[in-house]
Formats: structure tokens, C-alpha cells, sequence
């Protein structure tokens, strides 16, 4: 279908904020505050009372009108009174700006469906795009163009990475965008969708279906624009890139709740999960399962198969991972008898313990140090019937020594999907991280590995009915 040329609304050289303000507090005041932390390029303040704004340290004149800004503008973020937003875009046009963030609300989700209108009319007349209105903002975290309203100190920003995120609820992305943060996990672009009176999800779907800087595509929504829109771009994007939405609105209670919070028309569910099915979209329940899927897929290629081998040291950590693996439609693989034969051999030979456990769940035991691990995982790996390798490392056990962070590493050479799974506390935590950034994704339960291998076989399984692996 061709994807929307966006790149101005995520890379701009200048940026004029309509509606700056110099009172701490003001949605205006905390954009210019976003804006000019860690951007790069122009920024203008715009409020019809004129005056200065002082952000960050800097300061900066205010011009009563866009038309005033002696410079060229690529992109106006608007953040008035709903009423004056279309004039406001008029103005726009006059001065050549390809793209408006409408950060205002009081449109569409208010009952003005006609100020929506006009808003999108003075938009087409002057062939500008339009993220919004009633939206949080865009934010792009490689080159610090971030125009999301909550300043920093509510609402942190995560490290840049390859996880795209858009939203319909503002609230919710933000508290995404946080979540993320605390989770030290990786965002490339967040978009906060607002009404989509312009740019939908599909448009951005397929913008991000072509951005070298992201590698797997998330969102949560409510309602989608235009259904065949949708199905379209998700069937051809899923192809290139994994897609997962969180979609709100499943119970009739929550698709009434939709309608008065973004205007959206929520739908059967059933034709959602219908469409998701039909098109290669995962799809999550929750936030946690959202990033859980996305994490995997992220930083693990997609499984080929889904014959699944555990290696653990805990066997009731096994046990748990065999249940959920199972429950979810994934298999446990059954090793080739020259792969038992090698394990059969170590143990008479004194090199792994007699009292362990080869047959899948390999449970290398409590006192098992990285070399054991290490050597169980290996013999996985190089059986042909494993598609994807589970780690599960109890880390309170004094045995397991720092040497299977360089241990797992080694094992993304055999090119299977590798999930680790560290249970507990700080320990855990602060071996999750050294282990990632090797490559290999961690997770904090069980039930969060198996989302994860699920995301890895599902993806993996679209991919080969359509030819693609």
C-alpha cells in the first residue's frame, strides 16, 4: 500500500510549540520543558501574548504568531484551546509546516465532532499531517524530539532501543513509556494517537514497517480507524516486522468505556482476534504480556519450530515452565538417542552428577556451577529437535558463579532463540542485566518466559506459512 512519508514528524530540523507558556505546571510550559532537554534542533515559542519562556536553563522569545518565526518550521505542536485550533492550523499552512501534534482536547471524545471536522478540513487544504488531537505527543528516542507533556520527573523516558510503541490513551502510553524505563527496556519511537483525526495506527504501522531504527512494533488500541485499512497493512508489515496490540475494549462494558475516552468504536472482540489471526498480529492481554512478547522478539530471532528444551536448577522451576509450555500449545522436545547418549556417558564418566535429570526438563540440580550449565545447554542446543532453548537459574544458589553470563552468550552461535528465566531479587536482577546486554532476554517468572516463547513460536510460525523462513 505504500507507507505515509513521515519522516519530519519524527526527525524535524525546527519546531514551533503554539501555546508556550512560562507558568511551571502549563501543558505548555512542560512541552518547551520535553522539547528542549535533549533536541537538537530550533525550537520556537508561540503564545499570542508574546513575552519569554525560560526552560532548562535557556531562554527563548515568544512570537504571538507562527507567522512571525523569521526561520522555516517543519513541524508545530498545538497546544490552545480547542476552538482556536483550526485557525491556529491556517496560520500553520501560511508558514509551509509540514506536520501538527494537536496536544488540545475538547474534540470528537467531547461530542464536538464538528470542530474535529473542520480541524481535519483546514489540515487537507493545506496538505498538512496530523497526529491527534487530544493526544500526549510524539517522541523519538534516538534524537531526543519529544514532545510528550509529562515532564521528566513524573514520567521517565527508557533508553533508546528497538521498540516501537503507539497509543490511543495518552495516560496509558505514559505510563508504558515509564514502565519501559524502570525496565531499562529499549523504545526507538512512542506516538500517542489521540482521536486519529488524520494519521491512524495503520499509518503509522506501516511507517514503522520501514524504519531501519525499529525492530518490532506495539500498541495499544481501542477502536481502529478503518477495519480493511488495518488488515491490509498489518497482513503486509507482520511479514517484515512482528506486531503486537493490546486491545482495550474486549468486554462490553470496556468498548463503552472506549467510546466516551477517544471516541473509538470498539467492535466485537471476536472480529479482533479474527483479523489478528488472520494477519500475524500477536496479541496481548496485558502490558506485562505486551513487553514480554516484544522484549523476545526484540533481541531473539523467531523460532523455526516449537520443540522446546528446558535447562534448569530447580525442578520445580522445570515442572512449572513444562505446565505453562504445554498449556500454550508448544512441545517439549524428545531428545535423539545419540543426545542421550552423550549425557548417559558424562554421568558415568564423573562429569555431571548421577542424580541429575536428562530427559527434558534437564535439571542440572541446586549445586550445578556455570560449567554444568553450560554443557547441558550445549548438548540442547545441538540436538535437532530443539527449536528453542529455556534457561531457568535460581540464583540463590551459591553453586551458580558469574561465569554463565559468558556461558549463555556462547550459546546464540548455534542461531536458536535463547529465554532466560531469573527468578528473586536484587542478585537475580543484577545478573538479569549483565545477561541481556549480551543479547539474551530475561525474564523475572516463568509465566513471563512462557509469553515469551510463545511470541517466538507464534512469529516464527506466521513467518513459515508465508514463505518468509
Amino acid at each position: 500500500m505504500g507507507a505515509p512519508k513521515l519522516d519530519f514528524m519524527f526527525y524535524p530540523k525546527s519546531v514551533a510549540v503554539i501555546g508556550a507558556s512560562n507558568v511551571p505546571g502549563k501543558v505548555g510550559n512542560s512541552i518547551m520543558r520535553s522539547i528542549t532537554l535533549n533536541f537538537d534542533g530550533n525550537v520556537y515559542a508561540v503564545n499570542v501574548k508574546g513575552g519569554e519562556v525560560e526552560v532548562n536553563g535557556r531562554k527563548f522569545p515568544v512570537y504571538r504568531s507562527i507567522k512571525e518565526i523569521p526561520d522555516e518550521v517543519d513541524v508545530a505542536v498545538i497546544a490552545v484551546p480547542a476552538k482556536f485550533a483550526p485557525d491556529v492550523l491556517d496560520e500553520c499552512g501560511e508558514k509551509g509546516v509540514k506536520g501538527v501534534v494537536v496536544i488540545s482536547a475538547g474534540f470528537k471524545e467531547a461530542g464536538n465532532i464538528e470542530l474535529e471536522e473542520e480541524l481535519v478540513k483546514r489540515a487537507k487544504k493545506w496538505d498538512i499531517r496530523l497526529v491527534g488531537p487530544n493526544c500526549l505527543g510524539v517522541t523519538n528516542l534516538e534524537n531526543g524530539f519529544d514532545c510528550n507533556f509529562n515532564p521528566p520527573e513524573r514520567q521517565a523516558r527508557p533508553p533508546f532501543g528497538k521498540i516501537a510503541f503507539m497509543s490511543q490513551s495518552g495516560a496509558f502510553g505514559a505510563a508504558i513509556l515509564d514502565w519501559a524505563a524502570n525496565h531499562r527496556i529499549g523504545m526507538s519511537k512512542f506516538i500517542s494517537l489521540g482521536n486519529m483525526a488524520d494519521l491512524d495506527e495503520s499509518d503509522f504501522m506501516a511507517y514503522l514497517g520501514e524504519d531501519p531504527k525499529t525492530g518490532v512494533i506495539t500498541g495499544y488500541i481501542e477502536g481502529v480507524k478503518d477495519g480493511r485499512k488495518f488488515f491490509e497493512t498489518a497482513k503486509e508489515v507482520t511479514l517484515r516486522k512482528p506486531v503486537i496490540i493490546l486491545k482495550a475494549g474486549r468486554t462490553e462494558a470496556g468498548a463503552k468505556a472506549a467510546a466516551s475516552h477517544t471516541g473509538s468504536l470498539a467492535g466485537s472482540y471476536k472480529i479482533y482476534e479474527a483479523v489478528f489471526e488472520q494477519t500475524g498480529v500477536l496479541s496481548a492481554k496485558s502490558m506485562r504480556q505486551l513487553f514480554n512478547y516484544a522484549k523476545a522478539l526484540a533481541m531473539q530471532k523467531p523460532a523455526k519450530g516449537n520443540r522446546v528444551a528446558i535447562v534448569t536448577n530447580g525442578g520445580g522451576a522445570g515442572v512449572m515452565m513444562s505446565d505453562g509450555l504445554l498449556e500454550r500449545g508448544m512441545e517439549l522436545a524428545e531428545f535423539t538417542e545419540q543426545t542421550n547418549e552423550r549425557f548417559r556417558k558424562d554421568i558415568e564418566e564423573g562429569k555431571l552428577p548421577h542424580h541429575m535429570s536428562y530427559k527434558n526438563p534437564i535439571d542440572v540440580i541446586g549445586d550445578a556451577p556455570s560449567s554444568r550449565y553450560e554443557r547441558a545447554m550445549r548438548y540442547a542446543l545441538e540436538d535437532p529437535n530443539v527449536d528453542v532453548l529455556v534457561v531457568i537459574a535460581l540464583f540463590q544458589s551459591p553453586a551458580l558463579d558469574e561465569g554463565i553470563v559468558d556461558a549463555v552468550a556462547k550459546m546464540q552461535e548455534y542461531g536458536k532463540p535463547i529465554v532466560f528465566v531469573a527468578p528473586g531479587g536484587d542478585y537475580p536482577h543484577k545478573m538479569a542485566r549483565n545477561i541481556e546486554q549480551k543479547g539474551v532476554p530475561v525474564y523475572e517468572t516463568v509465566e513471563d518466559g512462557v509469553d515469551a516463547v510463545y511470541a517466538l513460536v507464534r512469529y516464527g510460525e506466521w513467518l513459515r506459512e508465508n514463505g518468509k523462513l
